[in-house]
């Protein structure tokens, strides 16, 4: 990878089944490995620079390559600009006002995230579930 194109690290809140699922999906279309992910809540990972691990855990960040740290709408703009898949997402979260009201969009879920976690939990949970040996 180019110096102008050093990869950018995801800090995400393993503890977190919705953090965990969109993180997985960010694995599996990153093809070309733009992307370096550090969970966050685990005992040993080191959070952004500046940040502590429950600051990191509170909020979506990534370290863009060329060394910024970005939260919230702004972190999910430079993941989307690094996918092919998502780059027209990207496109259009740089139009004027835009990114602000993404970043208004994100603060409104981030106290609704726990509830859509633990029903994602379940989900799973079901899913696990009725993938195992067949009853009879």
């Amino acid at each position: 990878m180019a110096p102008e194109q050093a990869q950018s690290t995801v800090y995400y809140d393993g503890s977190c089944p919705l953090c965990r699922a969109e993180i997985g999906y960010y694995r599996r279309t990153d093809e070309a490995g733009a992307l370096c992910f550090v969970d966050v809540s685990t005992a040993d990972a080191a959070p952004p620079d500046g940040l502590t691990q429950q600051e990191a855990m509170q909020r979506f960040h990534v370290r863009a390559g060329d060394g910024r740290v970005l939260s919230g709408a702004a972190a999910f703009v430079e993941v989307w600009r690094l996918l092919p898949r998502w780059r027209w997402a990207a496109r259009v979260a740089s139009l004027p006002g835009v990114l602000a009201v993404l970043e208004l969009g994100y603060r409104l879920f981030l106290p609704v995230r726990p509830l859509i976690s633990r029903s994602v939990a379940r989900l799973q949970q079901r899913t696990a579930g009725s993938s195992g040996t067949p009853r009879g």
